[in-house]
């Protein structure tokens, strides 16, 4: 090994490829471990019941087989050799890899021993870390492969399926059993292997002397030192942070006490014969009860320790072990306690002045490091140890920390390039020059190591900022492992330069590469000192601390922390086990998805509390609140007594907003806060990448707002089918706009655009479903209207009041539950029209006229049923003893009458409705309302129909009347069943029957009229738009004269009333005078008959007397 040449054996190398691969077998062992312990992954050949016995025998003889004499019991496998093979090949191969790896290590530290290397972490940092790290991936890798309980069944059922098949054993097999076997208790016999490497290993551990005890004080310590403080000292500001120790200041914790407890226990001699090591291993002991041997699977120190050293005094194990359970866990408590504020103090410095990035990026990545791992450590020992206080070990504030830690990594890359900037002048014009002069100094100095020197300099010599601003990508990586190699040359016994007598040149060199790596490697390093993907593999304790933050209204702020965790989740994948990136990608993204659901759905509930706290104060505004304050203001002008003594008065809307003092706290003030803390963590990120998905937090919380504000405006309106009950038009309006005002506010926390949530929601209800097929509000009122409030005008029970314009209830025996007026007025339906908008409007336009259409249908029946009559009629108009006569055979007149009048009750509810659209329009939109009315009312009379139409459905849809409704031409032209002749007969003789039957009117009870409501109280004074509507959509259909026909139809109905006029029983023109009048509002109506072509027809003198009469009556009966 003399003769051999240092650089030839390529330490550095080999120690960077073994790290690697260690890790990855670690990897692949911890899946292989997973998968056996899992039911549904376990290999089926070890849980199948007809192998069992094979299995049992094999693990009982393992690593020997005996098949020849066997072959009963392992008859089984027979069957099963080939897929055995396939499905096994991964396991077994992955085994013999770890003992490819164990024999690869050994040969490494056997040629570590031979050239007698150097360690000291404080100079050759790189070759020491790396060292260390080999011989804990070793320790660990063995370890893990013990605890697979399956491992020699799968190498044994294996090796058996190879040999039926092959004829012969694997090669590896021998080696690969005894190697099981040996290692069955992995840490004694590594005890033994380790005792010829002693004392290498002990020069390396005792050197860290320097370190850890420095990086485990405790928090007022740091306190005391004003440890991370930018401010502490102002003047020193501006000056880099510095250190003998660069990279040793940002060194995981949990990576040193491995080193030492696993170092400590393989060469256990040096406790009792070097008080620095027994220092170092009492400490480590006080610190941590458990160490991580992968992931979440842990090596119990104190246990093992004790185990291990049972028959050994002096090693102060139990004492280390009552010191860690009477103190450490509120040492640790402290330390985090410290690191919030001393993180948020240092994030906050930075984001107002990130020029310092430079001069003191060793703190940040320190403060990284060290709330890391006080992170990693209560995570472990939360979930591992059995004697536990719960304030040690729950801590109900981590978001907070984990917040700050993600702040000061959103800093670092965010303003990489001032970093660059910073170091690649600090390279060039002192790091360069200093390195220069050490060089020069140097007594003595090999060719080979001159020249990697000399390439340092001149590398950091050539950097210019110009490199930064041009965007050029910098590589240090052949820097860094040069000096690795120049570590590894300078290390081994009677090198000719000697890093050992040199120190300021290593501890100057380490100081370089932690330069370097701010200028090429700031994610690296960001993940080397702030990496928690370790939360993956303890994901109930990841979700009870995210449950915690959310029930906790001052951490509710930092709960994003959670999901921007899921970020590091794939920097823990290893190239040598590529298929579990796909189960780590999945349960980052659920995870992540399943956090961000959950902030949006406490945003949501909040919002919600909110708006019904502010609907309810809205509600207390309502005219109807008002009654009993006039109330009781007339009684006290009138000096009327009428509420008893004493009795409290009654509190007016607006007394929750006087304050006495600043103390009082609402309810709605504490919704306020919670609802500001969370949405400042909702809106903190626009957007996260989470293995190449990209999710947005502010689309989650604009989700549950649509989906919240679509259900909560249905069950605003209250509606119970088994009652009929429905909230007023005018009621929900108030809560909407409530509802609409805390959502519109919810803009000064979140950058979200709350008028597409109104669009979306209230675009939604203006339709019969919604994007879910639930009904909208708009189905809600159309049925309600259709079926509980028109249905009673028909049943007799509600009257229309042209007058009041508006439905009014009748006083019947049997009360209605509702009243009309409330639901019909003028307010009532332009509240309808803002809350239905157009689209609603037309909605419920469509379902009144299919309701119209299907009594045109049936009068239509009616029609046929009398054809032969009604043609007669029609001609003989002027003949009355004829008439009288034919109209004794006409049968069903009374349901033509009443089947004309619903049609009227409905036409006259749509122009309610209409005129309210109307007006609402105009409010909105006058202009475009305006213009669409000049529109309509200059079309030339010569216009083709199909066009007028299109006018008229333009108009229609702003709530303008028309000579013409489209919507009932729509309705009405799908009826046709026969040949247009017979369908445009049927229509003229419709309004022949009409006509004819209006005298037997006068001799119903109701048909008197009531100039007080302008009208009569069956409805009857409806019919003067149902027969000018009907009449206009029926012939505009039959491509008939309008005009002609109502000429016609005048005339048949003036004659048909004159006759009663001759009449002489009372009870037959009981209100005759009422129903002349309805010739007068059948021509007011018609925009196609005027007052001239009635006089022709009937006297106006007639009218005249009989509006004299009505009125005369109304009086009198009122007197």
């Amino acid at each position: 090994m003399g003769k051999t040449s240092p650089s030839q054996q390529k330490l550095a190398e080999k120690l960077t490829i073994l790290n690697d691969r260690g890790i990855g077998m670690l990897t692949r062992i911890y899946n292989i471990k997973k998968a056996c312990g899992d039911p549904k992954a376990k290999p089926s050949y070890l849980i199948d019941k007809n192998l069992e016995s094979a299995v049992k025998f094999i693990v009982r003889k393992f690593p020997a087989i005996e098949t020849r004499n066997n072959n009963q019991q392992l008859a089984q496998l027979q069957k099963e050799k080939s897929e055995i093979l396939k499905n096994l090949a991964l396991y077994y191969f992955t085994f013999v890899d770890v003992m490819e790896f164990k024999d690869h290590v050994c040969e490494l530290l056997n040629t570590v021993d031979a050239c007698q290397v150097f360690f000291d972490i404080t100079v050759n940092f790189d070759l020491t870390k790396n060292y260390l790290d080999l011989v804990v991936t070793y320790t660990n890798l063995m370890m893990l492969l013990s605890r697979i309980e399956e491992r020699k069944a799968i190498i044994g059922l294996y090796n058996y399926a190879h040999e039926m098949t092959h004829g012969s054993s694997d090669r590896e097999y021998p080696r690969l059993g005894q190697m099981i076997v040996d290692y069955e208790n992995p840490l004694k016999k590594m005890m033994e292997e380790f005792v010829p490497h002693g004392k290498v290993k002990i020069y390396a551990l005792v050197s860290l002397q320097m370190v850890y005890p420095r990086r485990n004080l405790s928090a007022d310590q740091w306190r005391n030192a004003q440890l991370l403080s930018l401010i502490s000292a102002p003047s020193t500001m501006l000056n880099p942070a510095q250190s003998d120790t660069m990279p040793c200041e940002y060194l995981s914790l949990d990576t040193l006490e491995k080193w030492i407890v696993f170092g400590f226990i393989l060469c256990h001699a040096a406790l009792s014969s070097d008080p620095a090591a027994l220092s170092l291993w009492k400490l480590a002991l006080q610190s941590s009860s458990c160490l991580c041997l992968f992931r979440d699977e842990v090596f119990h120190i104190h246990k093992s320790a004790e185990d291990l050293f049972v028959n050994i005094r002096g090693y102060q194990t139990k004492t280390a072990v009552s010191i860690f359970f009477s103190s450490r866990g509120s040492m640790h408590r402290e330390r985090r306690k410290f690191l919030r504020s001393a993180l948020k103090e240092l994030a906050t410095v930075l984001a107002d002045q990130p020029g310092l990035l430079g001069p003191k990026a060793l703190f940040v990545f320190m403060a990284l490091s060290f709330a890391r791992d006080e992170i990693i450590w209560l995570l472990r020992h939360a979930d591992n140890i059995q004697k536990k206080s719960t304030d040690d070990f729950i801590d109900k504030h981590i978001a907070e920390l984990i917040f700050y830690m993600e702040e000061l990594r959103a800093h670092v890359r965010k303003y990489g390039p001032v970093m660059q900037r910073y170091y690649v002048q600090y390279l060039s014009g002192f790091d360069a020059v200093v390195l220069n002069e050490l060089v020069q100094n140097l007594s003595v100095c090999p060719e080979d190591e001159s020249i990697i020197m000399s390439s340092f300099v001149n590398t950091m010599t050539s950097l210019s900022v110009k490199q930064v601003e041009d965007g050029e990508v910098f590589d240090f990586r052949g820097l860094r492992l040069d000096w690795f190699r120049l570590q590894a040359y300078t290390s081994v016994s009677k090198a000719s330069l000697g890093l050992a007598d040199h120190r300021e040149l290593g501890k100057m060199m380490n100081t370089i590469i932690f330069h370097t790596k701010m200028v090429d490697s700031l994610v690296e390093m960001l993940v080397e000192t702030s990496d928690l993907s370790m939360f993956c593999f303890y994901s109930r304790a990841f979700e009870k601390m995210f449950q915690q933050c959310l029930e906790l209204p001052s951490q509710s702020r930092y709960s994003i922390s959670f999901p921007l965790l899921c970020t590091h989740f794939m920097s823990c994948t290893h190239e040598l086990c590529p298929e579990e990136r796909h189960h780590i990608g999945d349960r980052s993204l659920s995870l992540c998805n399943m956090f961000l659901d959950e902030m949006a759905k406490q945003a949501r509930n909040l919002i919600t509390d909110i708006c019904t706290e502010q609907c309810t104060l809205s509600d207390q505004l309502l005219p109807k609140h008002c009654a009993k304050t006039i109330s009781q203001a007339v009684n006290k002008k009138s000096k009327k007594q009428t509420g008893k003594k004493g009795e409290p008065e009654r509190e007016k809307p607006g007394v929750e907003s006087m304050r006495k003092n600043r103390l009082l706290v609402t309810n709605l003030d504490k919704l306020h806060t919670a609802l500001s803390e969370l949405c400042f963590s909702i809106n903190y990120v626009p957007n996260m990448m989470v293995w190449e998905h990209t999710f947005t937090p502010r689309e989650y919380l604009t989700s549950h707002l649509e989906i919240r504000f679509t259900k909560s405006i249905v069950g605003m309106t209250m509606y119970n089918q088994a009652t009929q009950e429905i909230a007023k038009p005018s009621e929900l309006l108030t809560s909407v706009r409530a509802y609409m005002t805390v959502l519109q506010s919810i803009e000064n926390y979140v950058q979200i655009d709350i008028t597409r949530v109104f669009n979306n929601v209230l675009l939604q209800q203006t339709q019969h479903l919604d994007s879910h097929g639930e009904p909208t509000i708009t189905s809600l009122y159309t049925n309600w209207y259709l079926e509980t409030l028109l249905r009673q005008v028909s049943n007799g029970h509600i009257a229309y009041f042209p007058a009041m314009k508006a439905f009014v209830n009748l006083p019947t025996e049997n009360e209605l539950t509702f009243n009309a007026e409330e639901y019909s007025d003028i307010s009532e339906m332009r509240s309808l029209s803002e809350l239905l908008g157009p689209y609603g409007m037309k909605f419920l336009s469509e379902s009144l006229m299919w309701h119209i259409s299907s009594q045109v249908a049936e009068l239509k029946k009616l029609v046929v049923d009398n054809v032969e009559v009604l043609t007669q009629m029609r001609t003989s108009f002027d003949k009355p003893d004829h008439m009288a006569a034919l109209f004794k055979r006409l049968t069903s007149v009374d349901s033509v009458l009443k089947r004309m009048t619903i049609i009227g009750v409905i036409l006259s509810f749509r122009s309610l409705a209409q005129e309210a659209l109307r007006d609402v329009l105009s409010c909105h939109i006058p202009f475009l309302v305006s213009s669409v009315e000049d529109f309509k009312d200059h079309i030339p009379r010569e216009t083709d129909m199909k066009v007028a139409m299109n006018v008229y459905e333009l108009s229609s849809a702003a709530g303008l009347p028309c000579e013409i409704d489209p919507a009932l031409v729509v309705a009405l032209s799908s009826q046709k069943s026969g040949s247009p002749e017979e369908e445009y007969k049927i229509a003229c003789l419709l309004m022949v029957f009409v006509a004819v039957s209006m005298p037997t009117l006068a001799s119903n009870v109701m048909s008197q009229y009531s100039p007080a409501i302008e009208g009569h109280c069956n409805n009857i004074h409806c019919l003067a738009k149902a027969i000018n509507q009907i009449a206009a959509a029926l012939f505009t259909i039959h491509k008939g004269s309008i005009e002609d026909r109502l000429k016609e139809f005048l005339a048949l109905a003036s004659s048909s009333l004159l006759k009663i006029g001759q009449e002489t029983d009372k009870s037959t023109t009981r209100n005759r005078e009422s129903v002349y009048l309805l010739l007068d509002m059948i021509v007011q109506e018609s925009p196609f008959l005027t007052m001239d072509l009635l006089e022709s027809c009937f006297p106006y003198v007639l009218l005249r007397n009989a509006y004299h009469a009505v009125y005369k009556q109304s009086v009198s009966s009122s007197a």
